[in-house]
């Protein structure tokens, strides 16, 4: 299974496109939450046009992505995009891992995300908020932010590649403007 992964659009029609088009031939995308609005706290993105890309989401087929609710996504936005958007966590089962996904301001640090996976039975997780790209591993559990695609905090405009064989993880990180790999990390998880 390979997993197409994004988070924190923020309303940028460019950077969203970018990451698609990377992301687009995956099985699967994740989108991990703020997706239209900049919100308070951000500058405006490059080519902020929330409106043309709630457009842009819509032609995308809703088996093809799934998104989650950020702390800059409000109930409003669900009137304009066809895909649900109203869930701040959902679950997805990819054979024989249980995978989550949450935007990640409900946590203070990775300490607080891995509690939470034991408390919901969950080997991957996918979080977004804090834009900057991660994949770290604890006591067979494995948490991974594909960083923000358009208003990183760690230098880098990103999306990731999540590829699971059988008890292999792999994780890619992405430079959206360059399109070149920026890390590859791989983890074996014990089921």
């Amino acid at each position: 299974m390979i997993i197409g992964l994004m988070s924190d659009s923020h309303g940028s029609l460019k950077w969203f496109k970018k990451a698609y088009n990377l992301l687009k031939d995956t099985d699967l995308i994740i989108h991990a939450g703020d997706i239209l609005y900049h919100g308070p706290r951000n500058p405006l993105p490059d080519e902020y046009k929330p409106k043309e890309l709630s457009e842009f989401i819509n032609t995308i087929p809703e088996e093809k992505i799934i998104f989650v609710k950020g702390n800059c996504d409000s109930n409003v936005d669900q009137m304009v995009i066809k895909h649900d958007i109203s869930k701040r966590f959902k679950t997805v089962d990819i054979d024989p891992f249980a995978l989550g996904i949450i935007h990640g301001d409900q946590f203070k640090n990775d300490s607080e995300m891995f509690k939470f996976m034991d408390e919901f039975d969950i080997d991957i997780l996918i979080h977004g908020h804090y834009h900057v790209k991660k994949a770290v591993s604890s006591n067979n559990k494995i948490i991974i932010s594909p960083g923000s695609v358009s208003l990183p905090k760690d230098g880098t405009k990103s999306a990731g590649i999540l590829t699971i064989e059988k008890f292999n993880v792999a994780v890619e990180f992405f430079d959206l403007s360059s399109g070149e790999l920026l890390v590859r990390k791989s983890f074996k998880l014990v089921k």
